[in-house]
């Protein structure tokens, strides 16, 4: 293999519980998102736009439908005979094999899939991140500050920051601290999950850390921490964009709600960095004469005929007349039927809504055992795929409904 000057890690295997049904078969990084794209989508057209041109996707957890959707890479311009996209599962030996025990530990069950590309840098990213960024920045700050390892962080509101990982510096952003998630932060400097790594140095402290039985084998929890212990010269990459952890159903609902503000945090269309993905190849959506839409997505394949008000629509829905979608996000091929009203709602791919049903009401008569308020917060409802939901029922807000409903 040619060497590579850097070589982009991304982190997708995680179970991503928080987002309940929707990750029952399927990981994290491949849950759609914003009408047309898929979660992972984000960190894979940032490194295409970075010049990274070989990238590893690291996977675990329902891989199927993550590596159908990546393939080739060619959606990202990483079909390359000398680089492009790797799917890399847990690795096999003769004697075992074993699921990554945590972040440290993936990267270091490919330290053979590295090595083939001999670079000078690593950079390691998550795959369950909403946000665009130009890792060459990073990358370039990292090589002039003559750094070990170099952290992407972002400010985020102080009343927060006790939620993240935060980075202490100095005023030449040289991190002398690092704290997680501490209950009374000094800094409100945030750790994005985005890492770059002189890849020698990186090398010996992950076969140290894998080498320590009393290790988590975690980026945060042992890798930092060591190297900050050591004296090594960590240095932080601050980003000003909009980055969102779509991690809870709560954050991926925000996410794509906020797609739709007259300002949106980030711009999906956006010619001078575009987010590629893998589309479906559907018709032209088709809006009935008698169909009203306010401030939405609707993506190609729908047939609309009811009433979407501020809602993300994805690809080959029907929603059918005098249905009536509000604060919603309908993900593909489902079916909202006549005068039902789905309200503050994720709704599942393939789901069928009955007539005259409702989904998110706060109706003292509404079905209210499905409430599940650690998944299922701030009035927000979840619909699992492939559900069907019967006509003239009633879903109560802050419910996750992962079976049929008949009446």
């Amino acid at each position: 293999m040619k060497s590579k000057e850097c070589v982009a890690m991304i982190l997708a295997g995680g179970q991503g519980s928080r987002l309940g049904i929707l990750t029952r078969n399927v990981a994290k990084p491949a849950v759609p998102f914003g009408g047309k794209y898929r979660i992972i989508d984000f960190p894979l057209s940032n490194c295409a736009h970075s010049g990274i041109d070989t990238v590893g996707v690291l996977t675990q957890y329902q891989p199927l439908e993550l590596n159908t959707y990546i393939g080739n890479g060619q959606p990202w311009d990483l079909d390359r005979s000398n680089g492009g996209v790797y799917v890399l599962p847990p690795y096999t030996s003769a004697e075992k094999g074993e699921w990554y025990k945590g972040t440290a530990n993936a990267i270091y069950q490919n330290i053979g899939f590295i090595k083939q590309f001999n670079p000078k840098y690593v950079v390691i990213l998550s795959g369950d991140h909403i946000y665009k960024m130009d890792y060459s920045k990073m990358i370039r700050q990292h090589k002039k500050a003559n750094a070990d390892a170099t952290i992407a962080v972002i400010e985020v509101p102080w009343d927060e920051a006790s939620r993240f990982g935060i980075m202490n510096t100095d005023e030449d952003m040289n991190i002398v601290e690092f704290e997680e998630k501490p209950a009374e932060p000094k800094s409100n400097l945030a750790s994005m999950g985005v890492y770059c790594f002189s890849w020698d140095v990186l090398e010996k402290y992950l076969t140290d850390d894998e080498n320590d039985p009393e290790s988590e084998n975690d980026f945060g929890k042992n890798i930092i921490p060591k190297m900050l212990e050591s004296g090594l010269k960590l240095i932080a990459h601050r980003f000003d964009g909009y980055w969102k952890d779509v991690g809870t159903v709560k954050s991926l609902w925000e996410a794509n709600m906020e797609l739709l503000d007259d300002d949106p945090g980030i711009k999906l269309d956006d010619d001078d960095w575009r987010i590629y993905s893998r589309n479906p190849i559907a018709p032209p959506h088709y809006v009935a004469p008698e169909a009203k839409l306010r401030n939405c997505y609707i993506t190609e394949g729908c047939d609309i005929y009811g009433e979407v008000d501020h809602s993300v629509i994805f690809d080959n829905v029907i929603i059918e007349e005098g249905a009536k979608i509000e604060d919603s996000i309908i993900f593909p091929g489902t079916i909202v039927k006549k005068d039902a009203v789905v309200y503050k709602s994720l709704i599942g791919s393939n789901v069928v809504i009955g007539e005259d049903s409702r989904i998110g009401s706060n109706d003292s008569s509404a079905n209210d055992s499905y409430i599940n308020s650690k998944i299922c917060t701030d009035d927000i409802t979840l619909i699992a795929p492939d559900i069907e939901i019967g006509d003239g029922v009633k879903v109560a807000s802050n419910s996750m409904v992962i079976d049929d409903i008949a009446e």
